[in-house]
């Protein structure tokens, strides 16, 4: 066989797997494979050793498997009792804490949609359907607190697509110091730029006017955090207390190599789609 007959048939070998991949996985199509591509490029070429630990479970993008390394690193993961308190959870099927209730945390949602689960037997998951403001937020976390029994909440996480660093301020103000903080940021704008929407209670997402920028994010937060990752599509910021800094010494020290850019869409998910009774057998 000579070379371009070869050449051919490893050819046609090729072809042939892709088409039997799309016909029986045509979830997994070549947009998928272009997201996979430029997800692992990104990924590649980031100083951050955080982000090969990204995953999707149940999160909207890496989410899951940052903050399940960071819970690792901080030994929260091993703790007993360990909880907490989200902000912004769309109908209970995709946020940045369901891959926590099924890690034995006990915790609290806070948000304005209708979920598609059923919380109201639930002594581990409460959630409190509320439209959030600055007038209400401090006693809707007193709620999450009071249901928790617990001062020291380990993770709380903050995506309400708009006035997140209004209601951060106030919380870290009101109330002792979360261990990790999740927070989105805007990544439209890239370290030293300071953006930060002017406070609307009435604020609802529908441009780049939304947020506050990872620059701003980390001014208001240095005093007892350190920023420790950016999730690869660009969209969530996590800060662990300093107490645990130790723990993260091959973190790069600049914001510049830490933040990522808004590259929205490129994370697929692990496995198949997640059905609210998966979600109940958890709570």
């Amino acid at each position: 066989m000579n070379s371009n007959t070869t050449e051919q048939s490893f050819f046609n070998i090729a072809v042939s797997a892709l088409q039997t991949v799309i016909t029986n996985y045509p979830t997994y199509n070549l947009f998928t494979q272009q997201q996979d591509y430029l997800r692992h490029e990104l990924v590649k070429s980031s100083n951050n050793p955080l982000l090969k630990f990204g995953r999707k479970y149940f999160s909207q993008n890496d989410e899951d498997g940052i903050l399940l390394e960071i819970l690792g690193r901080t030994g929260i993961l091993d703790k007993q009792n360990k909880n907490f308190i989200e902000f912004g959870v769309g109908n209970g099927t995709e946020n940045n804490t369901l891959i926590l209730l099924m890690n034995d945390f006990q915790g609290v949602w806070i948000g304005n949609e209708d979920l598609v689960i059923d919380t109201s037997t639930s002594k581990r998951l409460s959630y409190i359907k509320n439209w959030v403001t600055l007038e209400n937020i401090d006693s809707l976390y007193g709620q999450a607190i009071n249901f928790l029994n617990s001062n020291e909440i380990d993770v709380f996480s903050m995506d309400l697509d708009g006035n997140d660093l209004h209601f951060i301020n106030s919380i870290i103000k009101s109330y002792s110091q979360p261990n990790i903080i999740i927070a989105e940021y805007n990544g439209k704008f890239p370290p030293p730029i300071k953006f930060n929407i002017n406070y609307d209670e009435n604020h609802n997402f529908n441009s780049d006017y939304m947020g506050a920028s990872l620059q701003s994010l980390v001014d208001a937060l240095e005093d007892n955090y350190i920023l420790v990752a950016c999730n690869v599509a660009g969209c969530n910021s996590f800060f662990v207390h300093k107490k645990f800094q130790s723990a993260f010494h091959d973190i790069p020290k600049k914001i510049s190599e830490i933040f990522m850019p808004a590259n929205y869409g490129i994370v697929t998910r692990v496995g198949h789609g997640v059905s609210p009774k998966t979600i109940e057998h958890f709570i």
